[in-house]
């Protein structure tokens, strides 16, 4: 079913809707889900959560592109269920592993008034990832976004692993130049 349809599913407020999304992006969540959850369990209860959130967000809200939104509510779903599962045994996982990467280049705050400094953030690294060649931009997402390892994304991408470790560091260095002098590290 096309994605409008469902939308209008969502807005009719029929729960055929969750069954249409289901059937659409059911693994594509799952997948996202259990990268960064090493537990299939855990994994299945994000993608539910997903459902049961895009449930309550939509309406008011019409996504422009579902699968995005879908996969970004997956994500940070996931990461909120990985951080409540390891709250005692941090720097454990490959989780904490891509986390403690980017920490580098991209420093977190506690304060919720930093909202503001987050959109800028966000806009800041969708022009960077835009000025990136394909590639590098590839292994970038697959690493951060959809949470691989980089055995995976050199199955994926049919580079190296040492082209992958490279491009990573590379484009996290990149990073870090560019925050610092948007004024943003």
């Amino acid at each position: 079913m096309d994605d409008n349809k469902i939308l209008d599913l969502y807005f009719a407020r029929s729960e055929q809707a969750i069954m249409e999304t289901e059937q659409k992006y059911g693994s594509y969540c799952f997948h996202i889900a259990s990268h960064i959850l090493s537990n299939p369990s855990d994994a299945e209860e994000s993608v539910n959560d997903t459902y049961y959130t895009a449930w309550k967000l939509i309406p008011p809200r019409k996504p422009q592109q579902f699968s995005t939104f879908l996969g970004k509510l997956t994500r940070n779903l996931s990461i909120d269920r990985w951080r409540k599962n390891t709250a005692g045994k941090r720097g454990n996982g490959e989780t904490q592993l891509l986390l403690d990467e980017l920490e580098e280049c991209v420093a977190g705050s506690e304060s919720p008034e930093t909202d503001l400094l987050r959109k800028e953030l966000t806009a800041a690294l969708n022009r960077f990832l835009r000025k990136l060649p394909e590639k590098d931009r590839t292994v970038f997402l697959l690493r951060y976004y959809y949470a691989n390892s980089q055995m995976e994304i050199t199955q994926k991408t049919g580079l190296s692993s040492n082209q992958v470790k490279y491009i990573l560091q590379r484009t996290r260095k990149d990073l870090a130049n560019t925050l610092k002098k948007e004024g943003l590290q």
